[in-house]
């Protein structure tokens, strides 16, 4: 029979979850899974399961040796999706890597047997242990990084935050997705403020960093208090040059007084993961991603950073549930809301998918014992093994540009003669998977993930082949 968990067991596995908080992928699930099961809560396996592994799939390599195809081979044995299948479209909801399946079901078991007290002794170190495996993964502090569900609330959080008033002026572009659009036209609804966007390129293929800055700071006027831009385009693929923007804006407005200063927003979902830049090392203000594309984290999740001076210019939307912070509304003493750190201050409280945002702190450890810049030039390798032969096929063209420094893992393609959504629909025929980009002008995409391999794309490009002469 199952025991109920008293409270010593209860600590002993949060004790656990905070001790793996920065690459908790053999710590967390041999030392937490130990606990989990000193409290009561089978799982079902004779031992700790391996983080890294389905049933039956090798081992997986170490950092120095990633980086052949062997090692490769063994990261995407991580993977529950089939080899048999060419996932490109993978970067649109990516699938989870094995830690952080095994992370969610151990939460997930938890959760099921004793919701209530597996709360209680586990949210306040689970939660920390994502944060501070987010800030290494960022090169940030802990205190700087909120929780979020997804990119777009982030963004909603971002935006809807900002202490504008009639008369400011946000300025984004032309090239942003819904989300950051939307989000923008509700506060300006709130606030009075206007909301102004730029054309950075007239022709994505042939975008040029110089052009891009030239173009956004360009546009800056003294009302301008946001630049409100994406890293990776998703409709074009071309990757924004965030870090020559930041210092071009701060050039822009180096007379400027603080709280006149605009402040550099970035969605920043389709480099977070793919590029090796840390976020800090971008120099941006406030930046918001979500967890499940080319992090292949647990769906639902997501991180919005911002340093300490873009902090203290937003408002929260929705209440944290930090113990601390509530315990003053208790109290009848609302701390002011820099007392603490920002991101607890900026996570909306509730009750949330516990499983699935636990388990991110795995997310982050699996790429970190990979090594950033070991999966930015894997990803960069078969990027340009798929950019270069997509260029080479007849009927086809490419929109992204072919310059490095201005793409990043997202490829955009048109055949000649074909509907976007009846190719994708040819090529799924194919077993070869990629989406169709959900704006105006609708290219095809096809993005290099983790899943993707040299003899996987060498197969895309002959079905794209086959249906561009069809």
């Amino acid at each position: 029979m199952t025991q109920v968990p008293g409270d010593d067991e209860q600590r002993a596995f949060a004790a656990a979850v905070a001790r793996s908080s920065v690459l908790g992928r053999r710590a967390f699930l041999a030392g937490g899974a130990a606990a989990f099961a000193a409290a009561g809560y089978a799982t079902g396996r004779a031992t700790a399961p391996d983080p890294w592994r389905g049933p039956g799939t090798p081992a997986p390599p170490s950092p120095a040796t990633a980086t052949d195809a062997t090692g490769w081979a063994k990261v995407r044995a991580s993977f529950a999706a089939p080899a048999g299948t060419v996932h490109l479209d993978a970067f649109v909801l990516g699938p989870p890597s094995a830690p952080v399946r095994e992370a969610v079901d151990v939460h997930r078991r938890a959760l099921d047997r004793d919701g209530h007290a597996y709360l209680e002794g586990v949210e306040a170190s689970a939660e920390d242990a994502v944060r501070s495996a987010a800030a290494a993964y960022m090169g940030t502090d802990a205190a700087l990084v909120a929780l979020t569900d997804s990119t777009s609330m982030g963004i909603g959080l971002m935006y809807g935050g900002l202490g504008l008033r009639p008369g400011d002026e946000v300025l984004t572009t032309e090239h942003d997705f819904y989300a950051t659009h939307e989000a923008l036209r509700f506060a300006a609804l709130r606030s009075g403020a206007d909301v102004r966007r730029v054309a950075l390129y007239d022709d994505p293929a042939t975008a040029s960093a110089d052009e891009i800055v030239s173009r956004l700071t360009g546009a800056v006027t003294p009302a301008t208090r946001v630049v409100a831009i994406t890293w990776v385009h998703s409709g074009t693929g071309v990757k924004l040059p965030v870090r020559a923007i930041a210092d071009a804006l701060g050039d822009v407005q180096a007379s400027r007084p603080g709280e006149e200063r605009a402040l550099l927003a970035v969605d920043g979902v389709h480099g977070f993961g793919s590029q090796p830049e840390a976020v800090a090392e971008l120099g941006c203000d406030l930046f918001a991603a979500g967890g499940h594309k080319w992090l292949h984290g647990p769906r639902g999740t997501g991180v919005l950073w911002g340093s300490d001076a873009a902090w203290a210019r937003l408002v929260p939307i929705v209440p944290t549930f930090s113990r601390p912070q509530y315990a003053d509304w208790m109290t009848g003493r609302p701390a002011d809301l820099g007392a603490r750190d920002w991101g607890t201050t900026m996570t909306p409280g509730g009750y949330h998918s516990f499983e699935q945002r636990w388990a991110l702190a795995q997310a982050f450890g699996f790429h970190l014992e990979l090594g950033r810049e070991a999966v930015s030039g894997r990803i960069a390798t078969l990027t340009e093994q798929l950019k270069s032969g997509l260029a080479a096929l007849d009927g086809v063209h490419v929109h992204t540009p072919a310059a490095p420094d201005v793409s990043a893992g997202i490829v955009c393609f048109e055949v000649d003669g074909g509907e976007p959504e009846r190719t994708a629909a040819a090529l799924a025929e194919r077993d070869v998977r990629v989406s169709v980009a959900p704006y105006d002008t609708r290219y095809l995409r096809a993005g290099a993930t983790l899943l993707a391999d040299e003899a996987g794309i060498d197969r895309a490009l002959a079905a794209i082949g086959d249906v561009a002469r069809s």
